[in-house]
């Protein structure tokens, strides 16, 4: 971790083997498939509609590996903005009662005031002791912040 990134306990959450990966896949399946689409010789296996799916397909793998890629939580003052695969979900730290990651979970887990929870796809088990770090300082910034404020 850089110097700035430990003192900044606002710091985005990322997870860092997901962009690795998302990287490599999007090199290989997006840049071969448009390789292929675009530049294999013509022939019966390769017409005009193959060559279209191809490209699709990469188009595709793009969209779906920036969405991975992208997911992420941005804490700030007033609580937790969470960005998964499909959703975004705003969370104040009250509403945050627990924060999980168990040896057997993929990611943080949060367990929510209303009995619900909500994933943290930015906070990964396979991220390692990193992951953990992570999850230690989202588990202490919604206990330093999570508390309801007394009412006069």
């Amino acid at each position: 971790m850089d110097d700035d990134g430990a003192r900044d306990p606002f710091r985005t959450f990322r997870p860092w083997w997901t962009r690795v990966a998302v990287v490599v896949t999007g090199i290989f399946a997006a840049g071969g498939s448009i390789v292929i689409g675009l530049f294999a010789p013509q022939g019966v296996l390769l017409g005009p509609a193959t060559r279209v799916t191809f490209v699709a397909f990469a188009l595709f793998a793009v969209w779906l590996l920036w969405r991975l890629g992208g997911v992420h939580a941005r804490p700030d003052a007033d609580g937790l903005t969470v960005r998964n695969v499909i959703s975004r979900r705003r969370v104040a730290w009250p509403e945050i009662v627990a924060v999980r990651l168990t040896v057997n979970d993929p990611w943080v887990t949060l367990d929510l005031a209303d009995g619900g929870t909500l994933a943290v796809m930015g906070i990964q088990r396979a991220d390692g002791e990193r992951g953990m770090a992570e999850a230690r300082r989202l588990q202490a910034l919604a206990r330093q912040l999570g508390e309801a404020p007394d009412r006069p």
